[in-house]
């Protein structure tokens, strides 16, 4: 025969219903423990700079909203603002090697095109007066600047002259730096015969479909190509002057699809881009052009139809095309005798 065991009393019950709603309560905070990131955790956006002092001394990420597209920029300092535009395949990134000694006696803005880098969104267009006018919202309207000098690389150039075309008003001056400029003095056709890498970055869905897996492969391969003594420019040399560590920032944000074609989408654009620059009128800035070293003359042919002040010009010493990672000593001195003259 089996006995029932005695009933507990109720003091003894509720001491039990005590403690397993603090075992419920401990397992759901452990489980979210375990699960949520911690708040030192950075963000992606911030993984590059977490670690370097003369960012965290200065700078900061930033959002906005700009119609329909949020995007992202890195800001500080004080002073006269300067406003830093990309190319392809970088993001604001490529500016950091110049950035602390600008914001010694500047406001500096490196932004992330639409679409691109840690912006967020797809622009209605990649033409680069399309992109300038988002640029153009993003400093103007949302933070209230009128006087900016904007200095862009690569494709970032075309979008610099497409916001002093059109806001000139609001563009104190402007520095160009390293692109033939599509308009009256080459058109896209013939622009996509100058590198194999415009040809086929002009296709359509071909380079997601090639590059899409091996993003990083594709950009760390590319580097070196259009480098000083690179095979752009008639040499052999297959050195990168871009650290393991800035390929990998770089492709963490091209590894994105929408962002992947956001950029291939930059070279698509060309033949609007001809027709946006033959219909510019004549850009009366002040402006600083700077280009891969030997190149000078041919960049410069293709920009005086639309560039009317050119007050200091130079090709960069032993640099490719990526003036501000290969030499950025010259860059930043000849930026700030531009910035401060």
């Amino acid at each position: 025969m089996i006995t029932a065991p005695p009933p507990l009393s109720r003091r003894t019950q509720r001491s039990r219903t005590i403690a397993a709603y603090a075992l419920s309560f401990l397992l759901v905070i452990g489980t979210a423990a375990c699960s949520t990131p911690t708040s030192a955790e950075p963000q992606p956006y911030a993984v590059a700079t977490q670690n370097d002092p003369a960012f965290q001394r200065t700078f900061r990420h930033e959002f906005a909203d700009v119609d329909g597209v949020r995007m992202h920029y890195v800001t500080g300092g004080s002073g006269s603002p300067v406003v830093l535009v990309h190319g392809w395949p970088q993001t604001w990134y490529g500016w950091w090697p110049v950035m602390p000694a600008l914001a010694k006696h500047h406001t500096v803005y490196a932004i992330d095109l639409p679409g691109l880098g840690d912006s967020t969104g797809t622009p209605t267009g990649y033409d680069k007066a399309t992109l300038a006018r988002y640029v153009h919202t993003l400093i103007a309207e949302r933070l209230k600047i009128r006087n900016a000098a904007v200095v862009g690389h690569d494709f970032g150039a075309a979008v610099a002259f497409q916001y002093a075309s059109q806001f000139p008003g609001d563009t104190s001056r402007l520095g160009y730096f390293d692109l033939p400029l599509p308009g009256p003095a080459i058109n896209a056709t013939t622009y996509r015969s100058l590198s194999w890498h415009i040809a086929f970055h002009s296709q359509r869905r071909v380079p997601e479909a090639v590059v899409g897996d091996d993003v990083r492969e594709y950009l760390a391969l590319f580097y070196p190509q259009v480098s000083f003594g690179g095979t752009a420019f008639g040499g052999t040399s297959d050195r990168s002057p871009f650290t393991d560590a800035e390929i990998t920032e770089y492709a963490r944000t091209y590894s994105r699809p929408s962002v992947l074609s956001g950029g291939f989408e930059l070279y698509r654009a060309l033949d609007k881009d001809v027709r946006d620059t033959v219909a510019a009128g004549p850009v009366k800035v002040p402006t600083l052009l700077l280009t891969a070293q030997g190149q000078l003359d041919a960049i410069r042919s293709t920009v005086v139809p639309r560039l009317t002040d050119i007050v200091q010009a130079a090709d960069v010493p032993r640099a490719g095309h990526w003036l501000v990672e290969e030499n950025p000593q010259f860059v930043t001195g000849e930026l700030e005798r531009f910035l401060n003259g």
